[in-house]
């Protein structure tokens, strides 16, 4: 400020400066706020195979193809495979990869990675809509998924046809193995499979270990003493990749009762997959390339006052051994149901198969598109 300013001109002066600069630092975080609002939004998760397998990230980032700042949420890996079962605060931006060092307390080692996407296919995976359900869509059900620009435009008062792009999810198992999947809603897509390497570098390591146990107040006894408990010698990601094993099928369901409406079909995989399939693609779905089948989930109605669902559960290891050895490039679930409702059966290409139960419910509450009028 100027020398032969009086005590009073340099308090407005100041007051004037101070008010500029605060309106110039709303007007960047509104800024700010608007391009994030503009990107896409997701939430992180990190899972295990099981509780025995938990990870604990110690430096973790997503890289955006916009540059915003996202990464992990704060603590260890939880839940089951593909899903943790908890949520954080939301990021935001494209997804197209990830830089991660994680302590593995059952193995007693640290990993790194640093991996990228292929960024053309994740601009193309989150701007995806999956169909969430039938009841308001009014477009083609043949297409498994919309331009998220275009997926209000299938609406009315009542909701969404669609679900976008939701969650990230990381699932970490033995010796390195990482998947990630992207989830719309209910339905799950596999995005790939990475791995991790040891750290070696015994300089790496101990800074690894002193950002862990300082990042989680760990107590050097407590450390030891759960490294220790935890360990578990021969913990292997077999199982897991077992699970990503793929194979071409499809289902065909029947019922000779003629006022069956078969209205919905939801699969669910051991490799952590979630699929929604809805009329008119139910009643001809081609093969594709598909895990091994977790549950299938049959939707279906004789009636207003008859209203269904069916799941069936698979055993991994016969369901696997059946598609090993079935000779046949395109295989096909036949799924009988009795005219009355009370019992269905399924084969796989007409050779009967042992699944672990079949269990028949009634429907009281979901309504699809062309259900019966109550």
């Amino acid at each position: 400020m100027p020398h032969n300013m009086n005590e009073k001109e340099r308090y407005i002066m100041a007051k004037q400066f101070f008010k500029t600069l605060l309106l110039i630092l709303l007007i960047t975080t509104q800024s700010r706020c608007q391009m994030k609002n503009d990107l896409p939004a997701f939430d992180v998760e990190i899972s295990e195979p099981n509780q025995k397998y938990e990870v604990t990230p110690v430096f973790a980032r997503i890289k955006t193809m916009e540059g915003v700042t996202a990464g992990f949420p704060y603590g260890s890996t939880s839940g089951n495979w593909g899903y943790s079962g908890k949520s954080w605060t939301t990021q935001h931006g494209t997804p197209i990869g990830f830089e991660v060092t994680y302590y593995s307390r059952y193995e007693d080692k640290y990993y790194y990675i640093d991996q990228d996407f292929d960024v053309a296919h994740m601009k193309e995976m989150v701007n995806r809509c999956y169909a969430n359900d039938d009841q308001y869509n009014k477009t083609s059900y043949l297409k498994s998924y919309v331009a998220r620009e275009h997926s209000k435009e299938d609406t009315d008062d009542l909701g969404f046809p669609y679900e976008c792009f939701s969650r990230l999810v990381f699932g970490f198992a033995p010796k390195g193995m990482i998947v990630v999947w992207l989830c719309y809603g209910e339905v799950s897509i596999e995005l790939g499979r990475f791995e991790a390497k040891e750290l070696k570098d015994s300089a790496k390591i101990e800074n690894a270990k002193k950002v862990y146990m300082e990042k989680y107040r760990i107590h050097p006894e407590r450390y030891e003493e759960a490294r220790k408990s935890m360990h578990l010698p021969n913990a292997t990601s077999t199982q897991w990749d077992n699970y990503r094993l793929r194979y071409e099928w499809s289902y065909k369901v029947k019922n000779e009762n003629k006022k069956f409406k078969f209205l919905g079909l939801d699969l669910e995989y051991y490799n952590a997959e979630y699929e929604k399939h809805f009329v008119p693609r139910i009643t001809n779905e081609p093969t594709s390339s598909r895990a091994v089948p977790k549950v299938i989930h049959l939707f279906w109605e004789t009636g207003k006052n008859e209203r269904y669902i069916s799941r069936i559960f698979f055993d991994w290891d016969k369901t696997n051994e059946w598609f090993k050895t079935s000779g046949i490039e395109d295989n096909f679930f036949n799924i009988n149901i009795k005219e009355d409702n009370s019992q269905l059966t399924i084969d796989l290409n007409g050779k009967p198969i042992e699944v672990d139960s079949i269990r028949i419910y009634p429907n009281s509450h979901l309504r699809f598109k062309d259900s019966y009028e109550d």
